[in-house]
């Protein structure tokens, strides 16, 4: 028999043992949360390297004028191709004094073995300049030539390593043959637009060259698929340039396939005829302001090879450093440096089409920049399954001036693409659904040389299923290039109707 004081201890130690088990378990619990917590942090360090250019900053310096260029409007051709000259010329566009080249003497002035020049914008009449000290930046504000100057990107401590290399397949699979359908895989983007009917007249974007501006072409120079492509060259516009513009991210892989790959029952693009130039602009270390003059230098190198359009699968709000970023009124498509540039285009001759962004399911829910721009194609997002349905996570509108955005949807959830490994996929994005249409408006140019862009982006825009309501989700609706090209043929362009 059991004393009773030994009955009183234990049912008095019964509460503070399941006390002690209890705040042990706890314990144990944090125990494990922060081993788990390590073992990520050190995951994640594992996947980055010290950045190794030590402190450094890159500002824009805006300049005053151009009153001492070295070049004269009267001779385009000495700043700019014939094909970009004669691009003007056929839509009854000026070359203006934002074309000509940014004044030697003024760069004479600025660099120093202390501050290296890294880019320039003739359009915005900009430099970038690359210091180690601030202190030289107080120096260029005394300059008579220098207006003011801006912070756009500072060494971060560490950076993403290296992109591992990835084998090529060096065919597409047996089972990625879709023998009922010339266009295989790429079917059904297509033909939700109508495109095969322009491709049927012989509209396959011959004569037309696009610009895709992305962040890297993966194995494009390896990839069968693409040797058919018509590619005039490539450039990198990241500082520091590098040879990496076949190396980096699949992204412009993925962009260039929706309109450039062309073989018969596996994949059809868009516009497998035109030429293309692929240009890198997106830094893949960091995400900072900076990567606007990239994307402008890019867009402004477009112009000068005579490029009738550009693809640009890229958009920014947020950037790592919360001062760099943008709020919602901003996007008017005049306070983003990247959004001035691109709503420059239209008045270059040049269509630009834009992803409207992914950002339709987080707190953001805008369109980014440079999508808010004036006078370009915002491509939104729609599902494979049901067309007439918007993929949530497509960005939506309105501009801060109660512009609809996007203009227009196409098939981005999933769309079908080729990635850097060769392999036929799917992925989700309106960075693939902005191809789509970028490749069968390059068509539909073709098939009418003597419309401007901006008539084309309006032909586009009154073909879509919504163009009668158009709204800041759907837009104008799902295009029907052949509608287009029946209003284009047989309707005197009205520029009233212009929206």
């Amino acid at each position: 028999m059991v004393s009773p004081i030994f009955l009183c201890t234990f049912a008095s130690e019964k509460p503070l043992l399941r006390w002690k088990m209890k705040k042990l378990t706890i314990v144990m619990l944090l125990l494990i949360m922060a081993l788990a917590a390590s073992a990520a942090t050190e995951q994640e360090a594992a996947g980055r390297v010290r950045y190794k250019g030590g402190p450094a900053f890159i500002y824009r310096i805006y300049l005053t004028d151009k009153q001492e260029s070295a070049h004269l409007l009267a001779h385009p051709t000495r700043f700019l191709s014939r094909r970009s000259v004669e691009r003007r010329k056929r839509q009854g566009l000026a070359v203006d004094s934002t074309d000509l080249p940014v004044s030697r003497r003024y760069l004479r002035l600025i660099e120093s073995k202390d501050v290296a020049i890294v880019g320039q914008s003739r359009w915005q009449n900009t430099v970038l300049v690359r210091v180690k000290d601030t202190t030289m930046i107080h120096r260029l504000r005394q300059l008579p030539c220098v207006r003011s100057s801006q912070l756009v990107w500072q060494a971060p401590d560490s950076v993403p390593a290296g992109v591992l290399k990835v084998k090529v397949h060096e065919h597409f699979e047996e089972h990625d043959s879709i023998p009922g359908s010339v266009y295989g895989n790429a079917n059904d983007q297509i033909m939700l637009v109508k495109g095969d009917r322009l491709h049927d007249i012989a509209m396959r974007g011959e004569g037309m060259m696009i610009a895709v501006i992305d962040g890297g072409f993966k194995n494009v120079d390896k990839i069968p698929a693409f040797q058919r492509a018509d590619i005039r060259g490539w450039r990198d516009f990241v500082e520091p340039e590098s040879n990496a513009i076949f190396s980096a991210t699949d992204h412009g892989t993925k962009v260039l396939s929706a309109m450039a790959v062309n073989v018969p029952f596996y994949y059809i693009g868009t516009a497998p005829k035109a030429s293309y130039w692929l240009l890198r602009s997106e830094d893949q270390q960091t995400e900072q302001q900076v990567e606007e003059d990239y994307w402008t230098m890019a867009a402004e190198f477009a112009d000068s090879v005579g490029c009738d359009l550009i693809n640009s699968s890229l958009g920014y709000n947020e950037y790592d450093h919360p001062w760099m970023s943008y709020r919602q009124w901003q996007l008017d498509g005049r306070t983003a440096f990247v959004s001035r540039s691109a709503s420059m285009l239209a008045a270059k001759g040049i269509i630009l089409v834009n992803s409207a962004g992914n950002s339709g399911m987080g707190t953001w829910k805008k369109i980014g920049v440079p999508a808010d721009a004036d006078h370009i194609m915002t491509v939104g997002a729609v599902m494979e399954s049901t067309p007439h349905k918007v993929a949530p996570f497509s960005s939506v509108g309105p501009t801060q001036d109660q512009r609809v955005k996007p203009d227009v949807v196409a098939i981005g959830a999933p769309t079908q693409l080729v990635n850097g490994r060769g392999v036929i996929m799917s992925d989700m994005g309106t960075s693939f659904s902005a191809p789509i249409i970028c490749g069968l408006m390059a068509c539909l140019w073709q098939a009418m040389p003597d419309k401007t862009a901006e008539e084309i982006i309006e032909l586009v825009r009154e073909s879509g299923d919504n163009s009668e309501h158009p709204d800041n989700i759907y837009g104008y609706g799902i295009p029907n290039f052949w509608r287009a090209y029946q209003i284009g043929s047989y309707k005197p362009y009205n520029p009233l109707s212009s929206h």
